[in-house]
């Protein structure tokens, strides 16, 4: 089965888990969605990921973190589509519920938050946002 967006997929099912207040999803891995999981485990949203590989597929497995019951990820919105790229200079990088939340940039210099970003003074793609 091939996706047209992923990482859309992903944060649909990441969404999905939590509106059934599940502890653990899993979704098809790659590098890209990896790096995304490593940004949300940094700042807190996740508790932890695996990549687990099979003879034909390898999976990630995230799992979800929740506060008094809420989950920890409240909003998770995808920001620059296949059909609409969405590209940002470092010094026009939006600022996330004025500093709560996080945006997550592809940038030449790798997957980052819009933080690191600014302070490294590098542009990119917005893939998503997080509060």
């Amino acid at each position: 089965m091939s996706l047209s967006d992923p990482i859309g997929d992903m944060i649909a099912r990441i969404k999905n888990a939590q509106a059934r207040n599940h502890k653990k999803v899993d979704l098809p891995s790659s590098n890209f969605k990896t790096k995304i999981a490593g940004i949300l485990k940094n700042e807190g949203f996740i508790k932890e990921f695996k990549v687990n590989s099979d003879k034909s597929k390898t999976t990630l497995t995230l799992e979800l973190k929740y506060h008094s019951g809420n989950p920890v990820i409240s909003a998770f919105e995808r920001v620059s589509k296949p059909g609409r790229r969405i590209f940002s200079s470092a010094e026009s990088l939006p600022k996330i519920n004025n500093g709560l939340g996080i945006a997550i940039v592809s940038t030449p210099k790798g997957v980052m938050t819009d933080i690191d970003a600014r302070k490294q003074r590098v542009g990119g793609e917005i893939i998503c946002k997080v509060f």
